[in-house]
């Protein structure tokens, strides 16, 4: 279980093909507190780190992860958002993100408004259905507020600097693909009112 706070923006440092996925090698400042077996969420992706080193850990991701997710993508050097898991007691800083990313969401437009960056992502059908007004919503492991809906299907959200400066976020461009993770909560009513025949019109 995480909360969408990033800890830190780590980078692919090597990445290589396994028989069925790829074997990444990921620079984090973090790295020496890890143990193998430990949980971290990477551009909001729960995996397991398989390697430890000083200023290193590795993880391995199958094919099923990288074709639903933007981690196929990740080349070397490519940033990504870095979270621990959380630990029994820790602050809940953002909200209740599990890593299992429903759905790649697209970049449909960036614009910046006074300090803020205002950032629209369309959304795939099972991250839509569960996404409100002013709800929390996850992009990249980020745990972001829907500032508005332009549409059903995109959420935009509102950026401060810190948050900019900070993630990955502020390498998005138009048309970019976006992990993205609805609300825990949201999915749970949705999958009960579906069970009770209540849902999606019924």
């Amino acid at each position: 279980m995480f909360s969408g706070i990033v800890e830190a923006v780590g980078r692919v440092r090597e990445s290589e093909p396994m028989d069925n996925g790829r074997r990444f090698r990921i620079e984090a400042p973090f790295a020496a507190e890890l143990r193998v077996g430990d949980s971290v969420a990477v551009e909001g992706v729960c995996l397991t780190a398989t390697g430890v080193g000083s200023d290193w850990f590795e993880m391995d991701a199958i094919a099923t992860t990288l074709s639903r997710t933007t981690l196929g993508g990740l080349v070397t050097g490519s940033g990504v958002n870095l979270e621990r898991a959380l630990a029994l007691g820790d602050r809940l800083g953002g909200h209740l993100v599990q890593g299992h990313v429903d759905g790649v969401g697209e970049v449909v437009g960036l614009e910046r408004v006074g300090e803020h960056v205002l950032l629209d992502v369309g959304l795939p059908d099972v991250v839509a259905e569960v996404t409100v007004l002013h709800g929390s919503i996850a992009m990249a492991g980020v745990s972001l507020t829907v500032n508005a809906m332009p549409s059903p299907d995109v959420a935009q959200v509102a950026l401060i600097p810190f948050t900019w400066e900070q993630t990955t976020l502020s390498q998005l461009e138009p048309g970019d693909g976006i992990n993205l993770e609805g609300d825990m909560l949201g999915r749970f009513v949705v999958s009960y009112l579906d069970r009770r025949g209540l849902g999606r019109g019924g």
